[in-house]
């Protein structure tokens, strides 16, 4: 199966906007979940849903008006996980070249209609940036299990 990005485009509206004047940090949150979505339901073939987003970083602000680019892409398979780096850009209408505006890791899983787990098909890294990012989300992996175990007292 081909690992082929799935990329959105389109202009920030002024429905985006927070109190700062700038694209909202949850608008870019949604637009991450839904190029995840969409990212994990193409490799899958089945619904999948969220079941961690983490680590999203935002470099810079994402003005209003501006095109972003949101690029979504398979880094690793579990037997019914698929972890997806999602990275987003924007630039001015006027500028050729897209900025690095925010990146995070987010983690889906397949199901069925009563929310069953469903087996994935595995991804298989070829080139060596492919093979970089599996071992990205196999080191976020453990550092997610720390973290939980971290947590586990305040959860209740």
């Amino acid at each position: 199966m081909q690992n082929k990005p799935i990329t959105f485009q389109f202009i920030s509206e002024p429905s985006d906007v927070n109190y700062g004047g700038n694209v909202h940090g949850g608008s870019v949150m949604k637009w991450i979940d839904q190029a995840g979505y969409a990212c994990a339901t193409t490799w899958s073939g089945n619904y999948s849903v969220t079941v961690y987003v983490g680590g999203i970083r935002f470099y810079e602000p994402i003005k209003i008006g501006e095109v972003v680019r949101v690029d979504a892409q398979v880094i690793y398979t579990g037997s019914s996980s698929m972890h997806i780096s999602i990275n987003v850009f924007s630039r001015n209408l006027k500028q050729p070249t897209f900025d690095k505006k925010t990146h995070c890791i987010i983690v889906f899983v397949a199901v069925d209609e009563n929310g069953k787990k469903l087996p994935v098909p595995k991804w298989v890294p070829e080139t060596e940036e492919e093979k970089l990012q599996e071992k990205y989300a196999k080191r976020l992996m453990d550092l997610r299990t720390q973290i939980e175990d971290e947590m586990k007292p305040f959860i209740k």
